[in-house]
């Protein structure tokens, strides 16, 4: 069992003294974040932080800050050593990416069912046929995206006369 990054019974140095080649001290700063069995976690903090600074920085911090201080300097030690430029930022540039994109793909779905609710809405009106094929609909995806595009998802009006309503069904 461990308590504090150490066994009990025979002490054993943090990842942090291990790296370092020294004795850990049983007030040890590093000890309770950076236990023994996972250095890779201390030597990456290391290598962009510096041991130093993260001690420092732990011992200005109050001791429930701590361990969300060492994980983000540990999200951010190992994003800058997946991607030495840009770390985080580029990580998040990434996501932001992905939400537009997906922002975008969802604005072009709810266009295209108000565009087919308005087409069946007409076409119900005038007890005409229904348009012949939802590809030729010109709807705002269509026009957009270009003419290969299949809808996103066929739609088909079932008409509940009794209910005195229409209902879309998927």
């Amino acid at each position: 069992m461990k308590e504090g990054g150490r066994k009990q019974g025979a002490p054993s140095p943090c990842a942090a003294c291990k790296l370092l080649r020294r004795r850990c001290a049983q007030d040890c700063v590093f000890a309770p974040y950076f236990p023994a069995d996972e250095p890779q976690k201390f030597a990456n903090v290391h290598k962009v932080f510096g041991a130093s600074n993260v001690n420092k920085m732990l011992q200005e911090l109050p001791v429930h800050q701590r361990g969300d201080a060492v994980s983000s300097m540990v999200y951010e030690a190992n994003a800058r050593v997946r991607d030495p430029v840009y770390g985080c930022v580029g990580a998040i540039s990434s996501l932001q990416q992905q939400i537009d994109v997906l922002q975008t793909q969802l604005a072009l779905a709810q266009a295209e069912v108000v565009h087919l609710r308005v087409r069946q809405t007409a076409t119900l009106s005038n007890h005409g046929p229904p348009p012949a094929s939802p590809g030729n609909s010109g709807s705002p995806s269509s026009r957009l995206m270009g003419s290969q595009m299949k809808p996103i998802f066929d739609m088909e009006m079932v008409d509940h006369t009794s209910l005195g309503e229409s209902m879309w069904s998927c």
